[in-house]
């Protein structure tokens, strides 16, 4: 079983490869949805520096549904329709990567764990279908930045790419 490798706080972007090699050979032979999904978001809080949460939202009608995830107990449902919630809410309304510096100063934040300081929500969309949002929190503020969202694109993509999803 591979063994996630952390990258110490002073590593930049090209941490990320590494990872995507790490996520491959950890998804290689399955394709169960909720099996990828817990370890995706668990080697993605064992190896990034400065993460408090990691995890997956699954779109149910209008609101984000809680999935698999590393961290303290979060929120169950997020509102997507007819307005969206939180930045979660506005990715997967938006489909698009939403990082934020300051999450006390986005308007609508919902605050899960009052020790989260930044967030960075990329939306999963195969084939087209938005199906959830990949959520990262940190208590560090201005934690993530351009490299690591396309960074985690490029790992959602090969999650999404190695893993039935159910619809």
């Amino acid at each position: 079983m591979p063994q996630a490798v952390h990258i110490p706080s002073s590593s930049q972007a090209p941490i990320y490869p590494s990872l995507g090699r790490q996520l491959q050979s950890l998804l290689e032979g399955e394709r169960d949805w909720v099996t990828n999904a817990a370890n995706f978001c668990a080697l993605l809080y064992q190896a990034l520096p400065d993460l408090n949460w990691a995890g997956i939202y699954i779109l149910r009608g209008n609101d984000l549904v809680l999935g698999p995830f590393q961290g303290k107990p979060a929120c169950v449902r997020i509102p997507v329709a007819p307005v969206a919630r939180g930045v979660c809410g506005v990715a997967a309304s938006e489909r698009r990567t939403v990082v934020v510096k300051d999450v006390h100063s986005f308007p609508g934040h919902i605050a899960c764990d009052s020790a989260s300081n930044s967030e960075i929500v990329v939306p999963l969309i195969k084939h087209g279908v938005l199906w959830g949002v990949l959520d990262l929190d940190s208590p560090v503020p201005a934690r993530f930045d351009d490299a690591d969202a396309a960074g985690l694109e490029e790992l959602a993509a090969t999650f999404l790419a190695m893993t039935d999803i159910p619809r």
